[in-house]
């Protein structure tokens, strides 16, 4: 008979995993309190740096499940949530996700749910780039300057170059004008590159 694990994390202190042991319980899973994991630990922090799910994952062998309510749980992202799955289904462990209707992320319409989930994710981001990039050309166009403030106005870099020239050493020009070596140095080069 295989061994039922439960993982349940919330992400701050003010919540509470207890509502998703309940909703595990509820769902028909007899989980021993010794195989249940409670984390509180953000969901930004990838499952195998999570040290209450590592635990869980030495102690879970070949033929056993985990429960999780939602897939979030697992992982920070969808690839995050693929890797983890795929690390638990080479230990031979069975996952079943409560939201996905109860469904084994390891079984063939598991790692289907998986794919789907991961393609719609790689959507996501691809739409995220290109809207970045939408807003960022938009930007530009308008004006805006990216990046720091240049350290020297062009009236102080035509007088570093007029320094240069007259053969003052790099480091000299750059305590006169309190500046780094390097800010002269990509002064000069501009004009060479101009």
């Amino acid at each position: 008979m295989p061994r039922v694990f439960a993982y349940c994390r919330v992400s701050t202190a003010d919540q509470s995993p207890k509502n998703q042991a309940l909703e595990i319980k509820a769902a028909g899973f007899k989980v021993e309190s010794r195989r249940l994991i409670e984390e509180n630990i953000s969901g930004s922090v990838a499952a195998a740096e999570r040290p209450g799910f590592m635990k869980l994952v030495d102690r879970m062998e070949k033929g056993d499940i985990l429960v999780v309510t939602k897939l979030d749980r697992l992982g920070r992202n969808a690839m995050d949530v693929r890797s983890t799955v795929e690390l638990l289904a080479s230990y031979g462990v069975k996952v079943h996700c409560l939201a996905l209707g109860g469904v084994d992320l390891t079984s063939a319409a598991g790692r289907m749910t998986m794919q789907v989930i991961a393609a719609v994710a790689e959507f996501e981001k691809d739409l995220l780039v290109e809207r970045t990039r939408s807003g960022i050309a938009r930007a530009r166009a308008a004006g805006k300057q990216f990046g720091r403030p240049p350290s020297l106005d062009e009236k102080e870099r035509k007088a570093v170059l007029k320094r240069l020239r007259a053969g003052v050493a790099v480091a000299e020009v750059a305590r006169e004008f309190n500046t780094s070596r390097q800010t002269i140095l990509r002064v000069r080069d501009a004009v060479l590159r101009g």
